[in-house]
């Protein structure tokens, strides 16, 4: 499977979605704020989004990534 990118846009509808940018198809991620949301975050709603989403993507990264052993002891630890 080749690699795509992604794309956060905000649609007419005032939905922010999260895209393949090499598609038309279904959003892989649908976010939207309500007007109140707008109102106190002052226009800024599609910065926090995209914070949002990469705050996710990053999450699922570290959940997904591969774990051993030798990870979990520090090589410069002090023992007493």
């Amino acid at each position: 499977m080749a690699a795509s990118f992604l794309e956060i846009v905000e649609l007419p509808t005032g939905e922010i979605v999260l895209r393949r940018s090499d598609e038309d198809g279904e959003p892989l991620l649908v976010m939207k704020f309500s007007e109140e949301a707008k109102l106190y975050l002052e226009g800024e709603h599609l910065q926090v989004a995209k914070v949002m989403f990469d705050a996710g993507m990053q999450e699922v990264a570290e959940l997904t990534r591969p774990q051993s052993s030798e990870e979990e002891i520090p090589a410069n630890r002090v023992l007493h």
